[in-house]
């Protein structure tokens, strides 16, 4: 195969994964999640069940496709973090930007129905909570490697600096996502107005790398 032919193929693959999502995401929307199946995305995406599943391995992976780009951005931003930027540093200001897009995201009106399907939904409710598991995973990996580059007593308290750092922020970072979502649904139907969430994101992720910090010192690691 010539690399135009396979340019097109992949294109093609991009172009059908695409309507597929789109399909999904329009079914959810209208009809909620949960009484959803395959058989019906196929039939409004106008391909076979396996189509589906060649592209995503369940529902859930569906709705979330292209909505959780902080999974792999917040430990991409402790190992691509700028010279001078401590890792610590660099998770902050990434939370920091991202929480605050998505707070405001969920606010606007053409989002709602994002919110209503995902408060109605158990199971999209589990694959989120796994999702902010996911994440903190991966970023306290991050925070690890990042510090073990430098001479540490330590190492156990490396990955419990790691752990406990990354639990912390993505933890903080669902509550206020929480909250803002159950201030919109409570409200009626158009832009809600900015609530504490937003007000208090920079000053929540400020004081939790303050204690991440004094914990530091505390363990003899250091952390910039």
């Amino acid at each position: 195969m010539d690399a135009a032919a396979g340019g097109r193929r992949e294109r093609r693959k991009a172009q059908t994964r695409a309507e597929i999502r789109a399909a999904a995401q329009r079914l959810f929307a209208e009809r909620g999640f949960d009484v959803v199946t395959i058989a019906d995305i196929a039939t409004a995406a106008d391909v076979a069940v396996q189509t589906v599943f060649n592209h995503f391995d369940s529902k859930e992976a569906l709705f979330f496709d292209g909505r959780t780009p902080w999974v792999e951005g917040v430990a991409s931003a402790v190992t691509t973090r700028p010279d001078g930027t401590g890792p610590l540093a660099a998770l902050r200001n990434y939370l920091e930007d991202d929480l605050h897009q998505l707070l405001e995201q969920e606010t606007q009106p053409e989002n709602r129905s994002y919110v209503e399907v995902l408060a109605r939904s158990t199971s999209l409710q589990e694959r989120e909570r796994t999702l902010v598991e996911e994440a903190g995973s991966r970023v306290a990996a991050a925070l690890a490697t990042a510090l073990s580059s430098s001479e540490q007593p330590d190492g156990a308290s490396v990955e419990l600096l790691s752990r406990l750092a990354g639990d912390l922020f993505l933890v903080a970072g669902r509550v206020l996502v929480l909250a803002n979502r159950r201030r919109v649904l409570g409200t009626e139907h158009g832009a809600a107005a900015r609530g504490p969430e937003h007000a208090s994101t920079a000053a929540t992720l400020s004081m939790l790398e303050d204690g991440v910090r004094r914990l530091a010192r505390q363990l003899d690691v250091r952390i910039d």
